[in-house]
């Protein structure tokens, strides 16, 4: 958020954190300037400044987009991280929708999700995995068990994969999906 915005780190509000993972997730997923301005409630030409910016801030991840794209066209194929395959024929669509790409991000959700479902069910927890969204997992969690279940989100969605940064974790919990956003 805090380049993404181009302020202080240690200014950083929540509120930009979340915009941030929008731009962020937007961008990789080719979100278009009128998909981001619906997501952030923002105006389309702002939302358009935002993704220049971020190209301008961030070149090689347009190059790296660019080339996934040709190559899957090329190919008819992409290949995660991970060595998945996924047929990608619909990015010889006209249509935007269909020429969308998921990928290695898919990859590590669903590793994290499993290695999630496993500690909790070898831990013994009564608290069960709800529902995976893009990035997310939702937890219905009995009080009791909190803090071990977020131990284990935090350990398990850090550790689903090995790169050459960190993954970040958010937690928030609530007394519904929507309190805990």
């Amino acid at each position: 958020a805090s380049q993404v915005f181009h302020v202080p780190l240690d200014e950083v509000t929540s509120l930009q954190r979340r915009n941030a993972k929008a731009v962020n997730f937007g961008i990789v997923y080719g979100i278009s300037s009128f998909g981001l301005s619906q997501d952030l409630s923002i105006t389309r030409k702002e939302a358009s400044a935002y993704i220049e910016k971020y190209f301008e801030t961030y070149p090689k991840i347009k190059g790296f987009l660019d080339g996934l794209v040709k190559d899957g066209k090329e190919h008819g194929y992409v290949t995660t991280m991970f060595g998945r395959r996924r047929p990608v024929p619909e990015l010889r669509s006209s249509n935007f929708m269909q020429r969308s790409i998921q990928g290695t991000a898919a990859d590590i959700i669903k590793i994290a999700m499993n290695h999630v479902y496993e500690r909790m069910k070898k831990e013994g927890l009564r608290s069960r995995l709800v529902l995976q969204v893009h990035d997310e997992l939702l937890i219905e969690t009995k009080k009791e068990e909190i803090e071990e279940v977020s131990r284990i989100l935090e350990e398990e969605m850090k550790g689903a994969a090995k790169l050459s940064v960190e993954l970040e974790v958010d937690m928030h919990e609530g007394g519904n999906w929507y309190e805990a956003k």
